[in-house]
């Protein structure tokens, strides 16, 4: 028995050896057996694998399994059976979820074990298991003979096919490297798979090309290439490109039709060259831009294979938003030396003719590189004392006593000792998780019951959110690791946040991340292509992580009391350098939570500087600098949707830059029983600062939060006016979110409303928060109010 299926091991089917002509591997068969007890169907699983002659590994666990399969020397099993009976023990839908988002796990076939009543009751349980990666379901069956015949049906019909396409890969690999321009597309014309080398041909970045007819991408008639193909005939002919501000361009394209399933041609592959005069023309605009000066230049490491390619997007401004912006940096509430020299250049373009005004566009774009802007205050209303405390507070660093009504990241400090440990979170099959799911269905909805979570998660959202927002935007696969490890380092980085805190806590921090996902869905909906997988990754880490360790105290008082994190920072950006570094402290500090294991060195060092830079532009000394530059590049109005050259990087990193502090203090363009629970909330965390200044004799940085005198609404109306409305309305004409500015005038006349009728005290908002929860047509009907 024994040599007879050695015999069949070795020997290859005829199938194997003709469609591709590559021979695919034919190894000893890997199976992972993981199964929580060795009952009679785990030992006849295994007698059946041992006569196969199967190489078989086992575990009782869902992270032994992670484990082993992740393992370099002794993973990468062919065929994963998973005991699905008894989901408290081994969670097999997690696992799954988890072993496809690990590395070189597209090919393994996966198999669930499921208790025979579920086949007779109904397939919902089978559905929810084929959905998040098994391959196939099998009853439970303690009989070696029919286990066997499963195991050889699943060695067949899923293993030896498996084992063909992956060999592919390699071809894949040879026609991308390939310096022939090749692409394939379906039998209308529509690009399905596109080499390296088209992009050179066509101009045209990878994403531009795949998913697009045909017929978007040449300005000739296709018609022939589809005629001549659809009877097997090969098409040889010329075609002139189609592209945006570039010279178009003749190239020969061969068209072979392919059959992969049936008789008719399923594919056209298309061969193309460039003419000889077009490759001239290049050649010769590409000597002549050597000769210019060149931006800098990023390493990206193996990031091209995941990353679209950065856009400048300087072109989404035409020249008449170039104005606009301009205008609107002279309404800022301040005024930078670099600010003044656009304003006159532009003038100055005005008068001057087509080929100096297209010089000093190309001095303008070199003057909005990071680094020219450090903004001073610009002359104010010295009668508006709320004025001038915000915006002196936010533009000054170190000690302080001046007054602040600010509420970001940067006016927190941090003093010894976390939440104890909790340990994994398990929610009961109950009402409440039924709740749980359906809320979260709603997770990308701008008006998301981000405290109704805080409240069915026993206030702890970050975990239970962070998972859902990293499944959406497929986090797991862009860092090519498993959901368990990210489910860990959720729990863990949730622990570092402060429960006491009644702002800077967990549930701020999943509402920052919440906020982070609706701007990088807006903009994925306006198809801008500024944000790629990395960079929306990215972004949700950093905006989990972006207060972590942080209990309530501002950074003027950190320094006013010799915190050693002062010392150690040199009062500056305190709080920001602490949050980043205890991020990657606690990330890289133990293997099982560390969700960059999987990345190669230039793509981790590329993630983590983009995770430290957007949580120090949370600190907000910098508020009106990031605005100023954001505004000027972008201006407030955006219409093109043009792609920019790939070469400029301060743009994107701008975006983030203004997105992330958007979502830091969205509050005030929520709903307003949301934005009144926050002031709340950001209130009395202030005031017990000052009533702490008041006890250790420091000075009071803020004095205007003094619980006996301060009005929470005229700090509001405050913080609207001078922080946050310039902000918003410049965000807004970016990524077209006109329900921000919706909610936040709203959400500015009843402050003052609150204001003009006295509803200004700690007890007075709790007081009027009863009301607003039971009557919620504030948020709901808003378009009829304005």
């Amino acid at each position: 028995m024994e040599e007879s299926v050695f015999a069949e091991q070795t020997t290859r089917l005829v199938s194997d050896l003709k469609f591709p002509n590559l021979l695919p591997p034919n190894p000893v068969i890997k199976i992972l057996i993981a199964f929580c007890k060795n009952d009679p169907v785990f030992e006849a699983l295994v007698n059946a694998s041992h006569r196969l002659s199967l190489e078989p590994t086992f575990v009782k666990s869902a992270e032994s399994a992670i484990d082993a399969f992740q393992n370099p020397s002794s993973g990468g099993h062919h065929i994963i059976i998973v005991d699905a009976r008894y989901p408290r023990t081994i969670e097999a839908e997690a696992l799954g979820r988890s072993i496809r988002n690990s590395k070189g796990s597209q090919h393994t076939t996966m198999v669930a074990v499921v208790k025979k009543s579920v086949f007779e009751k109904d397939d919902t349980a089978v559905i929810s298991l084929l959905d998040v990666g098994y391959n196939r379901c099998i009853i439970e069956s303690p009989h070696v003979s029919i286990c066997s015949s499963e195991l050889r049906q699943i060695q067949h019909s899923l293993v030896r096919p498996q084992n063909v396409i992956s060999t592919q890969q390699a071809l894949y690999t040879a026609l991308h490297r390939s310096r022939e321009a090749v692409i394939i597309t379906d039998d209308t014309l529509r690009a399905q798979y596109a080499n390296r080398a088209s992009e050179r041909v066509l101009n045209m970045k990878l994403d531009e090309i795949v998913g697009r007819s045909l017929s978007d991408l040449v300005t000739a008639d296709i018609s022939n290439i589809l005629s001549h193909t659809s009877r097997y005939k090969d098409y040889d002919g010329y075609l002139t490109t189609r592209r945006k501000s570039q010279e178009s361009s003749q190239i020969h394209v061969r068209a072979v039709p392919v059959s992969c399933i049936g008789r008719n041609p399923t594919h056209l592959v298309l061969i193309l060259e460039s003419s000889s005069s077009a490759l001239v023309s290049t050649n010769a605009i590409g000597e002549a831009l050597q000769t210019l000066p060149q931006g800098k230049e990023v390493p990206r490491g193996s990031l091209h294979s995941i990353r679209r390619g950065s856009f400048d997007v300087r072109s989404i401004a035409s020249d008449g938003l170039r104005r606009t912006s301009l205008a609107k940096l002279s309404s800022l509430p301040l005024e930078a030396p670099i600010t003044k020299v656009l304003s006159l250049l532009a003038q100055v373009q005005e008068n001057c003719s087509l080929d100096e005004a297209k010089l000093l566009d190309r001095v303008m774009e070199f003057l909005k590189r990071e680094g020219l802007y450090s903004p001073q205050m610009k002359e104010i209303r010295t009668e508006d004392p709320v004025a001038t405390d915000l915006i002196g507070a936010l533009l000054t660093q170190g000690p302080t006593n001046i007054l602040s009504s600010r509420r970001s990241s940067n006016d927190s400090i941090i003093r010894g000792g976390g939440r104890p440990s909790t340990g994994s979170i398990v929610f009961n099959k109950t009402k409440e998780s039924s709740q749980l799911s359906d809320l979260l269905q709603t997770a990308l909805d701008w008006d998301f019951e981000i405290f109704k979570l805080e409240d069915l998660t026993e206030k702890r959202p970050l975990v239970c959110l962070g998972l859902e927002l990293f499944r959406r935007f497929d986090v797991y696969n862009t860092f090519n690791c498993d959901e368990m490890t990210f489910k860990l380092w959720l729990i863990e980085m949730e622990k570092h946040y402060h429960s006491e805190n009644t702002y800077h806590n967990s549930t701020h921090a999943a509402d920052v991340m919440q906020a982070t996902a609706v701007y990088l869905q807006q903009l994925s909906n306006r198809e801008l292509k500024i944000m790629d997988r990395m960079d929306e990754a990215t972004a949700l880490i950093a905006a989990a992580t972006h207060d972590i360790d942080h209990p309530g105290r501002s950074s003027a008082f950190l320094c006013n009391s010799d915190n050693t994190l002062a010392l150690l920072y040199n009062d500056i950006c305190v709080l920001e350098s602490h949050h980043a570094a205890t991020t990657f402290r606690l990330t890289l500090g133990d293997d099982k939570i560390n969700i960059f294991k999987h990345l190669d060195r230039d793509m981790y060092k590329l993630a983590r500087s983009i995770i430290v830079d957007m949580i120090l532009a949370t600190e907000m000394t910098r508020h009106f600098e990031h605005l100023a530059k954001f505004v000027s590049v972008f201006g407030t109005d955006v219409e093109s949707k043009d792609p920019l050259p790939p070469d400029n990087d301060d743009n994107q990193i701008l975006v983030r830059r203004m997105l992330i502090k958007c979502a830091d203090v969205s509050n005030p363009t929520r709903p307003l029983k949301f934005c009144v629970e926050w002031a709340r909330r950001i209130a009395e965390e202030y005031f017990m600062q000052t009533d702490e200044e008041k006890r250790k004799n420091l000075p009071i940085v803020m004095p205007m939060f003094d619980r006996t005198t301060c009005s929470i609404s005229k700090s509001q109306i405050g913080f609207i006016e001078y922080i946050i409305h310039d902000m918003m309305d410049a965000w807004n004409s970016f990524i077209e979110m006109p329900e921000i500015i919706r909610y936040m005038e709203f959400n500015y006349s009843q402050w003052k409303l609150f204001e003009e009728q006295g509803i200004n005290t700690l007890s007075d908002i709790k007081r009027k928060q009863m009301s607003l929860t039971e009557d919620t047509a504030s948020s709901i009907s808003l378009e009829e109010k304005f």
